[in-house]
């Protein structure tokens, strides 16, 4: 059972970050471990009810809600590959349901405390110079974690970025002429750092590509150093442009598609929405919503 679990593993590794396949792997021995205890050892046995079984078994022993929607997913994703293997004919996990998720949104940082914080000078070290190319790639697209790390050099053109998303999906992001200026100047020093045959587009002091944590520690330090009263972590900017471009702009489609995001839903759970504004709009454009005065108003 757990050949199968690697095998689906080693597939998904092409394209899936490192914290999501090792969040899978825990989700997968979890279930393989589930149905072993049960004396069950061939996953062609795995239908609806077992399903069930171990999603009820996993909130009993206090999963929380979010962490058994993303042990869901795993699950359902590799069931997908065992009926692409000709294991199981079809997936039993997309007859269940995704457990309702509570709606813990990180605070936006205010955005003029944002602005200091971005306009704060640094010392134009190579170091330096790449830090706050991050930092507005981060805040002028709104980018996840994985979509920065993951960018080559030749991703990047003048005015835009072509980003990997969420399964593999691409999509093109306009770059803010901060970012563009931010980004030009570290190209104009990344060969200091840089490897010679390396291709992401950020790198670290031994010339290769910034992991994941190499980043989130840099946004730490950066805002303690830089004076911002905040707790900085990639996820925050994202939320804090998708926040300040919906309050700006109103354009609710247009952040779904910058944020990449397949669902509106997601993006009107993550932005927060402002109801009353979208309710006076509603009120003012709606023909079935404005008042008209009738016949004997006055």
């Amino acid at each position: 059972m757990h050949a199968a679990i690697e095998d689906f593993l080693r597939g998904l590794a092409g394209h899936a970050s490192p914290a999501t396949l090792d969040a899978y792997r825990r989700d997968l021995a979890a279930l393989a471990h589930f149905l072993e205890a049960h004396d069950i050892d061939d996953w062609s046995t795995l239908d609806v009810a077992l399903v069930r079984r171990f999603l009820g078994a996993e909130r009993t022993r206090g999963l929380a809600p979010r962490s058994l929607a993303r042990r869901r997913a795993a699950l359902s994703r590799f069931a997908d590959h065992l009926v692409r293997s000709g294991v199981l004919a079809h997936n039993p996990v997309a007859l269940t349901q995704t457990p309702r998720q509570p709606q813990h949104l990180p605070r936006p940082v205010d955005i003029d405390q944002l602005s200091r914080f971005l306009d704060t000078p640094h010392d134009d070290t190579p170091l330096g110079v790449r830090d706050q190319a991050m930092l507005e790639l981060f805040y002028s697209c709104g980018l996840r974690l994985a979509e920065l790390t993951a960018l080559d050099v030749t991703d990047l053109e003048t005015r835009r970025v072509r980003v990997v998303g969420k399964g593999s999906k691409p999509r093109q992001m306009p770059l803010g002429s901060r970012a563009q200026v931010a980004l030009a100047a570290w190209l104009k020093v990344r060969g200091q750092l840089a490897n010679e045959e390396e291709r992401a587009l950020f790198v670290g002091q031994r010339g290769v590509r910034l992991g994941h944590r190499a980043v989130q520690k840099r946004l730490v330090h950066l805002a303690r150093e830089r004076g911002l009263p905040e707790h900085l972590h990639p996820h925050r900017l994202r939320h804090s442009f998708a926040s300040h471009l919906l309050e700006s702009s109103q354009d609710l489609r247009a952040v779904q598609e910058l944020l990449g995001h397949a669902n509106l839903s997601t993006t009107q759970v993550y932005t927060r929405l402002d109801w009353q504004h979208l309710a006076d709009a509603y009120d003012a454009a709606h023909p079935r919503a404005r008042r008209h005065e009738t016949p004997g108003d006055g």
